[in-house]
């Protein structure tokens, strides 16, 4: 990936510069704007201030959030903190405001009921808040409310609703960085899912690498929806969180071509960052005559159709051999896998 590209903001940066500004104009009376905030390694960028309000024992401020030039949900949405004092002694109360989800599912790094803003912000948030309280003679007992305009809506788009985060966004980050195409955010709801699952007791998970062969799945094996990974491209997140974190069953389900990486050793099945090898798929049949017509298929379902012809199980040979990644990269851990392969219509092509 080139270097040229941006890095962004996390919305955990973001909370935490707003908060710090609207604590202190809390104390103060006035915004910093730009308001400056230190990262967890030490990198000190600052933020405008985009909106800013102050009276009635409370200050509020917000900030456009910038992800760079990764393909971020929330690119450009409006983070916002509203900081009121607290009960003397309480230190700092986090609430969800509008756009902000709420815990409703045992298993995430947050108890249930707790506003949805993870572990790192929060302890970033904390951090700041003492900073102005020293800096300006404020106790640090306050109350943040944070929030995202329009969260609501576009934490449909995420996997928050089947996490069991409900009513808007999480507020995430670790870094406070946004590293562009790192799918950070993605890797981390996987692990999150994995997390749910274990934690609401089921004993088997389907990683799916879409819609269609996430229905199959739940068909097939009568699988609730928050057993249902959204593994995308990221076969080797599943399977190496499972590792640390076993279920006792994983299905495995997708089409011809995504499978057909996995079982030639892809942990990554991105199409710009591997690519479907027919020489590899000729390999897995006997046949010299049908081996060269797979050879000579444009696509991975164009194989499948000529395997088909022939009579000869294309997709259980995929499914076997994928299945065999599978179990490599779990070294022995307590998870038995079985894996579906299916073309674009939903039907199941082969199994193993």
């Amino acid at each position: 990936m080139s270097t040229n590209l941006r890095f962004g903001w996390t919305t955990g940066a973001c909370a935490t510069a707003a908060t710090t500004a609207a604590y202190t104009a809390l104390l103060t009376g006035a915004f910093p704007d730009p308001v400056g905030i230190v990262l967890p390694k030490g990198q000190t960028p600052t933020f405008a201030l985009a909106r800013e309000s102050l009276g009635g024992g409370s200050a509020f401020a917000a900030i456009v959030k910038d992800a760079g030039d990764d393909p971020d949900v929330t690119h450009l949405a409006l983070v916002g903190a509203e900081v009121r004092h607290g009960a003397p002694g309480s230190g700092v109360v986090f609430e969800a405001g509008p756009g902000v989800g709420t815990v409703t599912k045992p298993g995430l790094p947050l108890p249930v009921g707790e506003p949805a803003i993870n572990p790192v912000p929060r302890r970033m948030m904390r951090e700041h808040v003492a900073r102005v309280a020293a800096e300006h003679g404020g106790t640090g007992d306050v109350v943040v409310s944070i929030s995202v305009e329009h969260g609501e809506e576009l934490a449909r788009k995420t996997w928050n609703p089947r996490l069991g985060i409900l009513g808007g966004l999480s507020i995430l980050g670790t870094t406070g960085i946004v590293v562009p195409y790192s799918c950070s955010a993605w890797i981390d709801s996987i692990r999150r899912g994995i997390d749910v699952a274990r934690a609401q007791g089921y004993e088997h998970v389907a990683g799916c690498t879409g819609s269609t062969s996430e229905k199959v799945a739940a068909a097939l094996h009568g699988l609730p929806e928050d057993a249902l990974l959204d593994m995308g491209d990221f076969a080797g997140a599943v399977l190496k969180y499972l590792r640390r974190h076993p279920v006792p069953r994983l299905t495995i389900a997708g089409g011809i071509g995504k499978l057909s990486k996995l079982a030639h050793g892809h942990l990554d099945l991105h199409s710009g960052r591997s690519q479907v090898d027919l020489g590899f798929v000729a390999s897995l049949v006997d046949d010299p005559a049908l081996a060269g017509a797979i050879t000579g298929a444009n696509t991975a379902l164009g194989a499948l159709q000529v395997c088909q012809a022939a009579g000869v199980p294309l997709g259980d040979l995929v499914a076997a051999k994928a299945k065999a990644t599978a179990d490599d990269v779990l070294r022995g851990a307590p998870v038995t896998v079985d894996v579906v392969v299916i073309d674009r219509a939903g039907t199941v092509v082969g199994r193993a």
